[in-house]
Protein backbone atom coordinates (compact mmCIF):
# COMPACT_ATOMS: atom_id res chain seq x y z
CA UNK A 1 0.00 0.00 0.00
CA UNK A 2 2.87 2.73 0.93
CA UNK A 3 4.40 1.68 -2.07
CA UNK A 4 1.39 2.18 -4.41
CA UNK A 5 1.07 5.29 -2.78
CA UNK A 6 4.35 6.89 -3.25
CA UNK A 7 4.26 5.18 -7.08
CA UNK A 8 0.91 7.72 -7.67
CA UNK A 9 2.41 11.02 -6.04
CA UNK A 10 5.53 10.22 -8.11
CA UNK A 11 3.57 10.08 -10.89
CA UNK A 12 1.24 12.80 -10.27
CA UNK A 13 4.25 15.33 -9.72
CA UNK A 14 5.77 14.67 -12.94
CA UNK A 15 2.12 15.28 -14.82
CA UNK A 16 1.95 18.52 -12.77
CA UNK A 17 5.36 19.80 -14.14
CA UNK A 18 4.81 18.20 -17.74
CA UNK A 19 1.78 20.31 -17.77
CA UNK A 20 3.48 23.54 -16.37
CA UNK A 21 6.40 23.16 -18.65
CA UNK A 22 4.12 22.85 -21.94
CA UNK A 23 2.16 26.28 -20.91
CA UNK A 24 5.96 28.09 -20.77
CA UNK A 25 6.90 27.13 -24.31
CA UNK A 26 5.95 28.67 -27.22
CA UNK A 27 2.53 27.15 -29.15
CA UNK A 28 4.00 27.11 -32.59
CA UNK A 29 7.67 26.39 -32.06
CA UNK A 30 10.33 24.16 -30.09
CA UNK A 31 12.54 26.92 -30.03
CA UNK A 32 13.18 29.68 -26.87
CA UNK A 33 10.72 32.39 -27.18
CA UNK A 34 12.35 35.77 -28.16
CA UNK A 35 13.74 37.88 -25.31
CA UNK A 36 12.24 41.16 -24.59
CA UNK A 37 14.35 43.96 -25.19
CA UNK A 38 15.60 46.34 -21.90
CA UNK A 39 16.67 49.38 -23.80
CA UNK A 40 13.81 51.86 -23.13
CA UNK A 41 11.83 53.49 -25.95
CA UNK A 42 13.97 55.94 -27.55
CA UNK A 43 12.49 59.77 -27.24
CA UNK A 44 13.01 62.02 -30.88
CA UNK A 45 12.81 65.30 -28.50
CA UNK A 46 14.63 66.52 -25.64
CA UNK A 47 12.33 68.55 -22.69
CA UNK A 48 13.44 70.63 -20.17
CA UNK A 49 11.33 72.22 -17.52
CA UNK A 50 11.15 74.91 -15.48
CA UNK A 51 7.82 75.09 -13.08
CA UNK A 52 6.68 78.46 -11.15
CA UNK A 53 6.90 76.02 -8.19
CA UNK A 54 10.64 75.94 -8.25
CA UNK A 55 10.25 72.26 -8.59
CA UNK A 56 11.83 71.71 -11.82
CA UNK A 57 14.53 74.26 -12.37
CA UNK A 58 15.69 74.11 -16.35
CA UNK A 59 16.05 69.92 -15.71
CA UNK A 60 15.52 67.84 -18.35
CA UNK A 61 13.15 65.52 -18.24
CA UNK A 62 12.80 62.03 -18.81
CA UNK A 63 9.43 61.50 -20.91
CA UNK A 64 9.59 59.69 -24.05
CA UNK A 65 8.23 62.02 -26.71
CA UNK A 66 8.08 59.94 -30.26
CA UNK A 67 6.52 61.49 -33.16
CA UNK A 68 3.99 59.52 -34.52
CA UNK A 69 1.02 59.61 -36.78
CA UNK A 70 -1.68 59.00 -33.78
CA UNK A 71 -4.83 61.20 -33.82
CA UNK A 72 -6.72 62.99 -30.53
CA UNK A 73 -8.12 65.94 -29.61
CA UNK A 74 -5.45 68.50 -27.96
CA UNK A 75 -4.35 71.69 -29.45
CA UNK A 76 -1.16 71.37 -31.67
CA UNK A 77 1.85 73.79 -31.58
CA UNK A 78 2.60 73.87 -35.84
CA UNK A 79 6.83 74.06 -35.90
CA UNK A 80 7.45 75.13 -39.68
CA UNK A 81 11.16 75.36 -40.58
CA UNK A 82 10.54 76.04 -44.34
CA UNK A 83 8.86 79.92 -42.70
CA UNK A 84 12.12 81.76 -41.67
CA UNK A 85 12.34 85.32 -40.25
CA UNK A 86 15.08 86.62 -38.22
CA UNK A 87 18.88 85.47 -37.47
CA UNK A 88 19.76 85.56 -33.86
CA UNK A 89 22.49 87.74 -32.52
CA UNK A 90 22.29 85.99 -29.04
CA UNK A 91 20.37 85.70 -25.32
CA UNK A 92 22.48 87.15 -21.90
CA UNK A 93 22.45 90.00 -19.77
CA UNK A 94 23.71 93.44 -18.89
CA UNK A 95 27.09 93.58 -17.42
CA UNK A 96 26.44 96.64 -14.87
CA UNK A 97 29.73 98.00 -12.49
CA UNK A 98 27.53 95.85 -9.82
CA UNK A 99 27.43 92.81 -11.68
CA UNK A 100 31.39 93.04 -12.91
CA UNK A 101 32.85 94.14 -9.16
CA UNK A 102 30.41 91.48 -7.57
CA UNK A 103 31.85 88.59 -9.43
CA UNK A 104 35.66 90.06 -9.35
CA UNK A 105 35.50 90.03 -5.49
CA UNK A 106 34.90 85.95 -5.59
CA UNK A 107 37.22 83.68 -5.02
CA UNK A 108 39.55 82.80 -8.41
CA UNK A 109 37.76 79.31 -7.66
CA UNK A 110 34.25 80.20 -7.73
CA UNK A 111 34.73 82.98 -10.71
CA UNK A 112 36.38 80.57 -12.93
CA UNK A 113 33.35 78.08 -12.31
CA UNK A 114 30.84 80.94 -12.63
CA UNK A 115 32.54 82.54 -15.63
CA UNK A 116 32.50 78.66 -16.96
CA UNK A 117 28.63 78.01 -16.15
CA UNK A 118 27.49 81.14 -17.64
CA UNK A 119 29.40 81.47 -20.82
CA UNK A 120 31.11 78.46 -22.10
CA UNK A 121 29.41 75.57 -24.33
CA UNK A 122 29.00 72.33 -22.42
CA UNK A 123 26.60 70.71 -21.28
CA UNK A 124 26.54 72.29 -17.93
CA UNK A 125 26.38 76.08 -19.06
CA UNK A 126 23.73 78.22 -19.92
CA UNK A 127 26.08 79.41 -23.30
CA UNK A 128 25.43 83.13 -22.85
CA UNK A 129 25.93 84.58 -26.13
CA UNK A 130 25.48 88.69 -25.69
CA UNK A 131 25.81 90.95 -22.90
CA UNK A 132 25.24 94.81 -23.03
CA UNK A 133 28.07 96.81 -21.12
CA UNK A 134 27.65 101.06 -19.89
CA UNK A 135 30.17 103.64 -21.58
CA UNK A 136 30.76 105.31 -18.09
CA UNK A 137 28.56 104.55 -15.09
CA UNK A 138 25.00 103.24 -14.92
CA UNK A 139 22.47 103.61 -12.04
CA UNK A 140 24.13 100.30 -11.30
CA UNK A 141 27.47 101.83 -10.61
CA UNK A 142 29.11 102.65 -7.22
CA UNK A 143 29.21 106.68 -8.55
CA UNK A 144 28.79 108.31 -11.46
CA UNK A 145 31.56 108.30 -13.59
CA UNK A 146 32.46 109.26 -17.21
CA UNK A 147 35.69 108.99 -19.54
CA UNK A 148 36.13 112.54 -19.19
CA UNK A 149 35.20 114.19 -16.18
CA UNK A 150 36.81 117.61 -15.94
CA UNK A 151 36.96 120.17 -12.66
CA UNK A 152 33.39 122.44 -12.78
CA UNK A 153 34.01 124.85 -15.32
CA UNK A 154 36.15 123.68 -17.20
CA UNK A 155 36.22 121.56 -21.09
CA UNK A 156 38.03 118.90 -22.87
CA UNK A 157 37.24 119.32 -26.30
CA UNK A 158 39.86 117.29 -27.48
CA UNK A 159 39.43 114.63 -25.12
CA UNK A 160 42.84 114.73 -23.97
CA UNK A 161 41.65 112.93 -20.10
CA UNK A 162 39.82 110.49 -21.97
CA UNK A 163 41.03 107.22 -19.90
CA UNK A 164 38.93 103.48 -19.30
CA UNK A 165 40.76 103.69 -15.83
CA UNK A 166 37.37 103.70 -13.54
CA UNK A 167 36.87 100.65 -16.03
CA UNK A 168 40.24 98.54 -15.83
CA UNK A 169 39.72 97.35 -11.98
CA UNK A 170 36.67 95.09 -12.77
CA UNK A 171 34.43 95.61 -15.92
CA UNK A 172 37.57 95.10 -18.34
CA UNK A 173 39.18 92.32 -16.50
CA UNK A 174 35.69 90.39 -16.68
CA UNK A 175 35.44 91.12 -19.80
CA UNK A 176 38.16 89.38 -20.48
CA UNK A 177 37.72 86.43 -18.50
CA UNK A 178 34.78 85.82 -20.34
CA UNK A 179 36.08 86.72 -23.87
CA UNK A 180 38.79 83.70 -23.37
CA UNK A 181 35.57 80.98 -22.95
CA UNK A 182 33.74 82.41 -25.34
CA UNK A 183 35.84 84.82 -27.99
CA UNK A 184 32.60 84.74 -30.17
CA UNK A 185 30.15 87.04 -27.49
CA UNK A 186 28.28 90.24 -29.00
CA UNK A 187 28.83 92.82 -26.92
CA UNK A 188 26.33 95.97 -26.93
CA UNK A 189 27.90 99.35 -25.29
CA UNK A 190 25.21 101.78 -23.61
CA UNK A 191 25.77 105.28 -22.29
CA UNK A 192 23.32 106.56 -19.58
CA UNK A 193 25.57 110.47 -19.56
CA UNK A 194 28.19 111.83 -21.61
CA UNK A 195 30.63 114.24 -20.01
CA UNK A 196 28.56 116.34 -17.67
CA UNK A 197 30.79 119.58 -18.97
CA UNK A 198 29.09 118.59 -22.64
CA UNK A 199 25.28 118.81 -21.46
CA UNK A 200 23.03 121.62 -20.54
CA UNK A 201 22.42 121.39 -17.25
CA UNK A 202 26.36 120.46 -16.03
CA UNK A 203 25.21 117.62 -13.89
CA UNK A 204 24.58 113.92 -14.38
CA UNK A 205 20.96 114.22 -14.26
CA UNK A 206 18.95 115.05 -17.21
CA UNK A 207 19.89 117.81 -19.56
CA UNK A 208 20.62 117.45 -23.15
CA UNK A 209 23.67 117.32 -24.66
CA UNK A 210 24.82 120.68 -26.00
CA UNK A 211 25.00 121.36 -29.76
CA UNK A 212 28.51 123.01 -29.59
CA UNK A 213 29.56 119.41 -28.39
CA UNK A 214 28.19 117.01 -30.94
CA UNK A 215 31.69 116.51 -32.54
CA UNK A 216 33.58 115.84 -29.04
CA UNK A 217 31.03 113.61 -28.16
CA UNK A 218 31.28 111.60 -31.50
CA UNK A 219 34.88 111.36 -31.16
CA UNK A 220 33.85 110.23 -27.54
CA UNK A 221 32.27 107.79 -29.16
CA UNK A 222 35.41 106.56 -31.17
CA UNK A 223 37.98 106.62 -28.45
CA UNK A 224 36.11 104.61 -26.34
CA UNK A 225 35.49 101.67 -29.22
CA UNK A 226 39.32 101.63 -30.25
CA UNK A 227 40.25 102.12 -26.42
CA UNK A 228 38.62 98.31 -25.97
CA UNK A 229 39.66 97.15 -28.78
CA UNK A 230 43.00 97.94 -27.67
CA UNK A 231 42.38 96.26 -24.21
CA UNK A 232 41.43 93.29 -26.82
CA UNK A 233 37.37 93.90 -26.53
CA UNK A 234 35.50 94.14 -30.06
CA UNK A 235 32.04 96.23 -29.27
CA UNK A 236 29.56 94.79 -31.82
CA UNK A 237 27.23 97.55 -31.23
CA UNK A 238 26.80 100.69 -29.58
CA UNK A 239 22.66 102.66 -28.53
CA UNK A 240 23.41 106.81 -28.86
CA UNK A 241 21.73 106.73 -25.10
CA UNK A 242 19.97 104.79 -22.75
CA UNK A 243 16.13 105.71 -22.06
CA UNK A 244 16.58 108.75 -23.96
CA UNK A 245 12.90 109.98 -22.85
CA UNK A 246 13.16 109.80 -19.12
CA UNK A 247 15.97 112.42 -17.33
CA UNK A 248 15.09 111.30 -13.92
CA UNK A 249 17.89 108.36 -13.26
CA UNK A 250 21.38 109.38 -12.10
CA UNK A 251 23.08 109.14 -14.26
CA UNK A 252 20.79 110.31 -17.56
CA UNK A 253 20.30 112.60 -20.35
CA UNK A 254 17.63 113.37 -22.39
CA UNK A 255 17.50 113.04 -26.24
CA UNK A 256 14.96 113.95 -29.00
CA UNK A 257 14.39 111.50 -32.26
CA UNK A 258 15.62 115.01 -33.99
CA UNK A 259 18.56 115.76 -31.75
CA UNK A 260 19.59 111.86 -31.90
CA UNK A 261 18.96 111.76 -35.68
CA UNK A 262 21.31 115.22 -35.88
CA UNK A 263 23.61 113.83 -34.08
CA UNK A 264 23.99 110.96 -36.21
CA UNK A 265 23.87 112.22 -39.42
CA UNK A 266 26.50 115.21 -39.27
CA UNK A 267 28.30 113.41 -36.30
CA UNK A 268 28.27 110.12 -35.34
CA UNK A 269 28.18 108.74 -38.58
CA UNK A 270 30.90 110.46 -40.52
CA UNK A 271 33.23 109.92 -36.97
CA UNK A 272 33.20 106.18 -37.68
CA UNK A 273 33.33 106.07 -41.08
CA UNK A 274 36.45 108.52 -40.72
CA UNK A 275 37.73 106.07 -38.35
CA UNK A 276 36.67 103.20 -40.24
CA UNK A 277 34.97 101.22 -37.07
CA UNK A 278 32.15 98.93 -38.55
CA UNK A 279 30.80 98.99 -35.13
CA UNK A 280 26.71 99.12 -35.06
CA UNK A 281 24.83 102.18 -34.82
CA UNK A 282 21.07 101.32 -32.84
CA UNK A 283 18.99 104.03 -32.25
CA UNK A 284 16.34 105.21 -29.67
CA UNK A 285 16.82 102.14 -26.70
CA UNK A 286 13.84 102.89 -24.46
CA UNK A 287 10.05 101.59 -24.59
CA UNK A 288 7.66 100.06 -27.05
CA UNK A 289 4.97 102.92 -26.44
CA UNK A 290 6.93 105.31 -28.69
CA UNK A 291 7.97 103.83 -31.42
CA UNK A 292 7.43 107.12 -33.39
CA UNK A 293 10.84 107.71 -32.07
CA UNK A 294 13.14 105.61 -34.05
CA UNK A 295 10.92 106.22 -37.17
CA UNK A 296 11.08 109.75 -37.06
CA UNK A 297 14.98 109.00 -36.96
CA UNK A 298 14.49 106.34 -39.92
CA UNK A 299 12.41 108.64 -41.85
CA UNK A 300 15.68 111.25 -41.99
CA UNK A 301 17.47 109.46 -44.92
CA UNK A 302 20.88 111.10 -43.94
CA UNK A 303 20.89 109.62 -40.27
CA UNK A 304 19.26 106.34 -41.60
CA UNK A 305 22.21 105.51 -43.54
CA UNK A 306 24.47 104.89 -40.79
CA UNK A 307 21.61 103.03 -38.66
CA UNK A 308 22.08 99.35 -38.05
CA UNK A 309 18.56 99.44 -36.45
CA UNK A 310 16.40 99.95 -33.06
CA UNK A 311 16.56 99.12 -29.56
CA UNK A 312 14.11 98.69 -26.99
CA UNK A 313 13.09 98.32 -23.56
CA UNK A 314 9.17 96.92 -21.83
CA UNK A 315 8.66 99.31 -18.90
CA UNK A 316 5.48 100.42 -21.33
CA UNK A 317 3.89 99.56 -24.30
CA UNK A 318 3.20 96.25 -25.89
CA UNK A 319 5.47 93.82 -27.10
CA UNK A 320 3.86 93.71 -30.42
CA UNK A 321 4.80 97.42 -31.40
CA UNK A 322 8.10 96.06 -32.37
CA UNK A 323 6.79 94.61 -35.39
CA UNK A 324 5.35 98.01 -36.38
CA UNK A 325 8.86 99.18 -36.27
CA UNK A 326 9.97 96.28 -38.55
CA UNK A 327 7.46 96.48 -41.53
CA UNK A 328 7.97 100.49 -41.87
CA UNK A 329 11.87 99.61 -42.19
CA UNK A 330 12.15 95.86 -42.55
CA UNK A 331 15.88 96.38 -43.57
CA UNK A 332 16.46 98.07 -39.91
CA UNK A 333 17.50 95.77 -37.68
CA UNK A 334 15.23 95.40 -34.28
CA UNK A 335 17.17 94.56 -30.90
CA UNK A 336 15.45 93.79 -26.91
CA UNK A 337 18.03 95.31 -24.48
CA UNK A 338 16.72 95.49 -21.36
CA UNK A 339 14.41 94.67 -18.84
CA UNK A 340 14.54 93.94 -14.87
CA UNK A 341 13.50 91.42 -12.36
CA UNK A 342 12.61 93.41 -9.00
CA UNK A 343 13.52 92.29 -5.65
CA UNK A 344 9.59 92.26 -4.62
CA UNK A 345 8.64 90.85 -7.57
CA UNK A 346 7.95 86.65 -7.06
CA UNK A 347 9.34 84.01 -9.13
CA UNK A 348 6.31 82.33 -10.74
CA UNK A 349 4.96 85.60 -11.52
CA UNK A 350 8.27 86.72 -13.57
CA UNK A 351 8.81 83.82 -14.96
CA UNK A 352 5.53 84.00 -16.89
CA UNK A 353 5.67 87.64 -18.02
CA UNK A 354 8.94 87.45 -19.20
CA UNK A 355 9.16 84.23 -20.83
CA UNK A 356 5.93 85.63 -22.39
CA UNK A 357 6.75 89.15 -23.38
CA UNK A 358 10.69 89.36 -23.04
CA UNK A 359 12.22 86.19 -24.83
CA UNK A 360 8.96 84.77 -26.88
CA UNK A 361 7.29 88.16 -27.50
CA UNK A 362 10.54 89.98 -28.48
CA UNK A 363 11.99 87.24 -30.70
CA UNK A 364 8.17 86.60 -32.30
CA UNK A 365 8.62 90.54 -33.29
CA UNK A 366 11.43 90.41 -35.22
CA UNK A 367 13.94 91.26 -32.54
CA UNK A 368 17.71 89.65 -32.92
CA UNK A 369 18.82 89.23 -29.36
CA UNK A 370 17.09 89.33 -25.92
CA UNK A 371 18.75 90.90 -22.63
CA UNK A 372 17.80 91.08 -19.42
CA UNK A 373 18.98 93.87 -17.05
CA UNK A 374 21.50 92.97 -14.45
CA UNK A 375 23.94 89.76 -14.08
CA UNK A 376 24.73 89.85 -10.35
CA UNK A 377 23.61 91.67 -7.45
CA UNK A 378 23.96 91.38 -3.66
CA UNK A 379 21.40 90.20 -1.08
CA UNK A 380 20.91 94.17 -0.57
CA UNK A 381 20.89 95.90 -3.62
CA UNK A 382 23.05 98.06 -1.95
CA UNK A 383 24.97 98.74 -5.16
CA UNK A 384 23.96 101.73 -7.09
CA UNK A 385 24.43 105.48 -7.66
CA UNK A 386 22.36 108.12 -5.38
CA UNK A 387 19.20 107.65 -6.72
CA UNK A 388 19.85 104.80 -9.08
CA UNK A 389 17.14 101.44 -8.61
CA UNK A 390 17.77 99.63 -5.60
CA UNK A 391 15.08 96.93 -6.75
CA UNK A 392 17.18 95.58 -9.27
CA UNK A 393 17.81 91.79 -8.75
CA UNK A 394 20.34 90.02 -10.53
CA UNK A 395 20.35 87.08 -12.59
CA UNK A 396 22.62 86.04 -9.66
CA UNK A 397 22.71 86.71 -5.59
CA UNK A 398 26.40 86.99 -4.64
CA UNK A 399 27.87 87.14 -1.83
CA UNK A 400 30.35 84.34 -0.76
CA UNK A 401 29.57 82.40 -3.73
CA UNK A 402 26.48 82.57 -5.92
CA UNK A 403 22.52 81.30 -5.82
CA UNK A 404 20.54 81.62 -9.68
CA UNK A 405 17.14 84.06 -9.45
CA UNK A 406 14.38 83.75 -12.20
CA UNK A 407 16.15 86.07 -14.95
CA UNK A 408 19.00 83.11 -15.13
CA UNK A 409 16.05 80.98 -15.85
CA UNK A 410 14.38 83.44 -17.86
CA UNK A 411 17.62 83.77 -20.52
CA UNK A 412 18.80 80.30 -19.94
CA UNK A 413 15.88 78.76 -21.71
CA UNK A 414 17.02 80.37 -25.13
CA UNK A 415 20.55 81.01 -24.60
CA UNK A 416 21.47 77.19 -23.46
CA UNK A 417 19.42 75.87 -27.01
CA UNK A 418 19.92 78.92 -29.34
CA UNK A 419 23.05 79.57 -30.15
CA UNK A 420 24.14 82.63 -32.62
CA UNK A 421 23.77 82.07 -36.52
CA UNK A 422 19.98 80.12 -35.56
CA UNK A 423 17.15 81.43 -37.48
CA UNK A 424 13.80 81.69 -35.85
CA UNK A 425 10.75 79.52 -37.59
CA UNK A 426 6.90 79.41 -37.68
CA UNK A 427 5.37 78.37 -34.79
CA UNK A 428 1.73 79.10 -33.44
CA UNK A 429 0.37 80.28 -30.43
CA UNK A 430 -2.87 78.16 -29.00
CA UNK A 431 -5.03 78.94 -26.40
CA UNK A 432 -2.47 79.91 -23.06
CA UNK A 433 -0.12 78.15 -24.91
CA UNK A 434 2.72 81.14 -25.91
CA UNK A 435 5.55 79.99 -28.74
CA UNK A 436 8.86 80.81 -30.36
CA UNK A 437 10.82 78.09 -32.51
CA UNK A 438 13.80 78.61 -33.73
CA UNK A 439 15.92 76.12 -36.36
CA UNK A 440 20.02 76.00 -35.15
CA UNK A 441 23.22 75.52 -37.27
CA UNK A 442 23.40 72.21 -36.44
CA UNK A 443 20.14 71.64 -38.11
CA UNK A 444 17.72 71.02 -34.70
CA UNK A 445 14.88 72.47 -34.35
CA UNK A 446 14.10 74.74 -30.44
CA UNK A 447 10.68 75.35 -29.25
CA UNK A 448 10.54 77.55 -26.47
CA UNK A 449 6.23 77.12 -24.50
CA UNK A 450 5.19 79.26 -21.92
CA UNK A 451 1.61 77.95 -20.19
CA UNK A 452 0.13 81.57 -19.77
CA UNK A 453 -2.33 79.54 -17.82
CA UNK A 454 -2.78 78.26 -13.83
CA UNK A 455 -4.16 74.82 -15.23
CA UNK A 456 -1.97 72.04 -17.20
CA UNK A 457 -2.38 72.28 -20.81
CA UNK A 458 -2.18 68.96 -22.85
CA UNK A 459 -1.05 69.93 -26.72
CA UNK A 460 0.85 68.26 -29.67
CA UNK A 461 3.86 69.33 -30.84
CA UNK A 462 3.56 69.27 -34.68
CA UNK A 463 6.25 68.90 -37.82
CA UNK A 464 6.81 67.48 -41.06
CA UNK A 465 3.36 65.92 -40.98
CA UNK A 466 3.99 64.18 -37.42
CA UNK A 467 2.70 64.86 -33.84
CA UNK A 468 4.13 64.32 -30.52
CA UNK A 469 1.94 65.06 -27.45
CA UNK A 470 2.91 66.40 -24.14
CA UNK A 471 2.21 69.10 -21.51
CA UNK A 472 2.63 71.36 -19.26
CA UNK A 473 1.48 73.37 -16.24
CA UNK A 474 0.08 76.35 -15.54
CA UNK A 475 2.67 78.88 -15.00
CA UNK A 476 5.59 76.81 -16.29
CA UNK A 477 8.11 77.06 -19.04
CA UNK A 478 9.61 74.44 -21.74
CA UNK A 479 11.96 74.13 -24.09
CA UNK A 480 11.93 71.60 -26.52
CA UNK A 481 15.01 70.28 -29.06
CA UNK A 482 15.06 67.83 -31.91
Amino acid sequence: MKTSCKSTFIYCLVLLLAVTACKKSPATSGTDPKPVDPTPLKSDVEFYLTTGDQSSLLKKQNSKLVFGTATNFYPDITVDSTQTYQAVDGFGFCLTDASAGLISDLPSSIQNELHKELFGSDSNSISISYLRVSIGASDLSASVYTYDDMPVGQTDVNLQNFSLRKDQSKVIPVLKAILAINPAIKILASPWTPPTWMKSNNNSVGGSLLTQYYSAYAQYFVKYIQAMKTEGITIDAITIQNEPLYGGNNPSMLMSPAEQASFIKNHLGPAFQAATISTKIIVYDHNADRIDYPLTIFDDAGARQYIDGSAFHLYGGDINALSTVHQSYPDKHIYFTEQFTSSTGDFAGDLKWHLKNVVIGSMRNWSRNVLEWNLASDPYFSIHTPGGCNTCKGALTIISGFTRNVSYYIIAHASKFVPPGSVRIASNNTGSLYSVAFKRPDGKKVLIIENDGSTIQNFNISFNGKKVTTSLDGGAVATFVW
